[in-house]
């Protein structure tokens, strides 16, 4: 999901009036908009077809760039233009929108004559253009920036990211493989309303077709999986080989499953699969895989945190799923863990990922092999999604850093230690008090203004403890 750069549109908005008054002009910004389109190259891969300079224009820009299946599209004012003429082509767009508040020169001076003023007047036509946009019910976000500067392509690459992740999302499909945990609230959410508001479709799969396509997984297939996990892992000598070829099986009809059917992302309760009477294992190295591999994914059938680790796969990558286990005063940190699904690919550089031989008895089910390690230290980013009623979300958002974390030698599951920037008490209290659900998604790095952005273009509550 998050192969090469994003795709925007330039779209590029001036009107027929200027030309009468300098001659050429039409031209002139048509290079400006390509620079612009260049300058950002190392963000975004941009799409820039020509100047609109009136409704007919900007209808067929905006039809052009739709059709290029672009990820987004920053409106960029070439001139002041009329916003009424562009405002029924941006309400029909299926995809976010940015206003890229810019000019061609950075600093006005006493050689600036009357055509220097027209060139450089998008301003007005900025505000034209947000103004009709906020009226008409159609989210945008707002660059203000000189489009030389770093921070201006940084922030059309954070937007940019955003973008992509929320048009992946609209067309994105989330397995649920048997039902969602008993009795867990903070899971629970209203499906068309998911699908308005955020995005993906829930599909409820049967474990029954999950059960015939494990069966039909060739000891080859599972035996070059195993070899894999040989060279990526430092594989413990006590874990039975049919263990381990078992939980290859599993993994490989898993995939088979989400790859046919056009899956961004999945979720398991364990007491489905155990209920069941006819699985082995608990899939927790498939859910390791499948991550680091892009997928979304989250435990206990919770679809909210599957979705949003698919929009964090999409936007920044290498998402990890997540669950605070406990909390330390001497290091004034939480310890980040769960039953045993992570992504390996967030794991610290210096030590090798072990697989192991992993009692667990929840399920009902023999030991799954389960990936161990700690995750490299440095800041991180943690989301969640907060269903508070219908279509009202919250999206909570904290930085932190990942603690240099020692060997815990009895715990038989990933675990690191994340700091919080806001201090340990006062984020897990700000946490609860906003309804901070106990999945969430972890990025290394620090991504804030990533996620903010995909709140402003979903219309999400937005909020942010740091």
């Amino acid at each position: 999901m998050t192969d090469g750069l994003p795709r925007i549109g330039l779209l590029g908005i001036m009107q027929e009036l200027y030309d009468a008054m300098i001659p050429g002009i039409t031209e002139r910004q048509a290079r400006y908009a390509a620079e612009v389109a260049q300058r950002l190259g190392e963000v975004a891969e941009v799409s820039f077809t020509g100047p609109a300079r009136n409704r007919a224009d900007i209808e067929q820009r905006v039809a052009e760039l739709v059709a290029q299946d672009v990820d987004g599209i920053m409106i960029v004012m070439l001139t002041y233009g009329p916003a009424l003429r562009s405002v029924r082509a941006l309400t029909g767009a299926p995809v976010p929108l940015l206003l890229a508040n810019i000019q061609p020169e950075r600093t006005i001076t006493a050689e600036w004559t009357m055509d220097d003023l027209t060139y450089n007047q998008g301003i007005h036509g900025a505000q034209d253009q947000a103004n009709a946009l906020l009226r008409a019910g159609v989210p945008c976000s707002i660059v203000t920036a000189d489009w030389r500067s770093e921070g201006f392509a940084a922030a059309v690459g954070d937007w940019a990211c955003a973008a992509r992740a929320i048009t992946a999302l609209r067309r994105a499909r989330v397995a649920l493989l048997g039902y969602p945990m008993n009795g867990m609230g903070d899971i629970l959410y209203d499906p068309p309303a998911m699908l308005r508001r955020i995005g993906p479709t829930i599909v409820a799969e049967d474990l029954g077709r999950l059960h015939a396509r494990v069966a039909g997984v060739s000891d080859a297939a599972a035996q070059a999986l195993v070899a894999e996990h040989a060279q990526r892992f430092d594989v413990d000598p006590a874990l039975p080989a049919q263990r381990h070829a078992y939980a290859a099986r599993l993994e490989i009809a898993i995939r088979q499953l989400l790859q046919e059917g056009g899956y961004a992302g999945w979720s398991f309760h364990f007491d489905a699969f155990g209920g069941d009477g006819r699985f082995a294992q608990l899939p927790i190295l498939a859910a390791c895989d499948l991550m680091a591999d892009g997928y979304g994914f989250a435990a206990e059938g919770d679809t909210n945190t599957a979705a949003l680790m698919c929009a964090g796969q999409s936007m920044i990558g290498d998402a990890h799923f997540s669950e605070m286990y406990a909390m330390d005063w001497e290091r004034g940190s939480v310890l980040i863990s769960h039953m045993g699904e992570g992504n390996w690919k967030v794991a610290r550089a210096d030590r090798r990922v072990r697989l192991i031989d992993r009692p667990l008895p929840i399920g009902g089910l023999e030991n799954p092999p389960t990936p161990v390690f700690a995750a490299e230290p440095g800041p991180a980013t943690m989301a969640a999604l907060v269903p508070i009623e219908g279509e009202y979300y919250r999206l909570l958002v904290g930085r932190g850093e990942i603690l240099d974390t020692p060997d815990l030698p009895h715990v038989e599951m990933h675990a690191f230690h994340v700091r919080p920037a806001a201090g340990m008490e006062p984020f897990i209290t700000r946490w609860l008090r906003l309804g901070g659900p106990h999945h969430f998604v972890t990025n290394l790095g620090d991504h804030a203004e990533r996620w903010r952005r995909f709140a402003e273009l979903l219309e999400l509550e937005y909020e942010e403890i740091s």
